[in-house]
């Protein structure tokens, strides 16, 4: 860094702040003022910064749309631009979204046509929510979420992706070609290495079509077999070829199991019920290799959860986690759901 250069407790950074009127997370607010203000005295080139403006504008703008939208539950679908409504794919990604909608979830699509376009159709323009990229090919939103506040247009891939991402608690995947597989491994990516939560992950197909179950082959012969991924990492998804199998397993995932949350080493799992002495103890038997000691614990609200008041009624479960059996805590959240 620059000497000189403005840091988080910089007086003129706080008085800034201050001066902006921030009363919630001084402290992010301050770091990130900071580095915004290193970017431009480390001189970066024209293009470099360019990058950075266009971001962090995207994201404002991203964030802003979803914010009246962050206590609902939201579902990706993810899938091809080019799927024509001939294609059984287009229902079947219709009638998923619609189920989904029924059943309270809002629906999150790329915005496009295809597969993204009868997404929203299912699911209606009331609930649905478009993060559209602008191609030379594709330069607008469908018709089902074209002038709607609830749709934000991007310039980069990557952040289209985080948005993508980042605001929903479920995933549906139908057949597409690079942009769709890139989208589904580095939610796998994300999800394996923790970097991600633990969300359903649902492979889409219809009847007859192998498309997944062929991506599935390649994992386990090429991927598993070669040791680049472990056989647990299969478990982070669920094939099916039936749009009502894909909506039962999205609603099982949160049947009882709520969220997670990390708080320093430990893993704090909330549920709306939680378990019986019997019960915990079973627990700690069949996951107790995630844990540091060996133990899940019953546990009350931690004091950040308190102060953050992060959903403190419910019930809670917590470990030392390992930080190893990422796919396996998809077997933990099951056995909760068993409760």
């Amino acid at each position: 860094m620059s000497e000189g250069l403005a840091n988080a407790g910089d007086e003129r950074v706080s008085h800034l702040i201050a001066d902006l009127g921030v009363s919630k997370d001084i402290r992010l607010s301050e770091e990130f003022l900071a580095e915004s203000l290193g970017l431009l005295t480390d001189r970066p080139d024209t293009l470099d910064l360019k990058i950075a403006a266009s971001a962090i504008a995207e994201m404002r703008d991203a964030f802003a749309m979803f914010a009246p939208y962050k206590d609902v539950r939201k579902v990706t679908i993810f899938g091809s631009a080019r799927t024509t409504k001939e294609d059984p794919l287009y229902e079947q990604a219709r009638a998923a979204a619609h189920g989904l909608a029924e059943a309270g979830w809002m629906v999150v699509t790329g915005a496009g046509p295809g597969i993204m376009e009868a997404g929203m159709l299912g699911a209606g323009r009331e609930q649905s929510i478009g993060v559209s990229i602008r191609l030379p090919f594709e330069t607008s939103a469908n018709f089902v979420i074209a002038g709607d506040a609830k749709h934000v247009s991007m310039k980069y891939f990557f952040t289209r992706k985080l948005m993508l991402v980042k605001e929903s608690s479920a995933f549906v995947c139908l057949p597409g070609g690079f942009g769709t597989l890139d989208e589904t491994f580095e939610l796998l990516t994300l999800t394996q290495t923790g970097k991600g939560v633990p969300v359903p992950i649902v492979f889409l197909d219809t009847p007859g079509d192998e498309y997944w179950e062929a991506v599935d082959e390649f994992v386990e012969t090429h991927l598993v077999g070669r040791g680049l991924v472990s056989p647990p990492d299969r478990s982070l998804y669920c094939i099916t070829d039936d749009h009502a199998v894909a909506v039962r397993e999205i609603e099982r995932f949160y049947a009882n199991y709520h969220s997670v949350r990390y708080i320093g080493d430990e893993l704090v799992l909330r549920m709306h019920r939680g378990p019986t002495d019997a019960q915990l103890a079973d627990l700690s038997a069949r996951f107790g290799s995630l844990a540091v000691d060996g133990l899940i614990r019953r546990v009350e609200p931690y004091g950040i959860e308190r102060r953050q008041n992060d959903h403190v009624t419910l019930d809670r479960i917590a470990f030392e986690f390992n930080r190893h059996g990422y796919s396996s805590l998809r077997g933990l959240i099951d056995a909760v759901n068993d409760l």
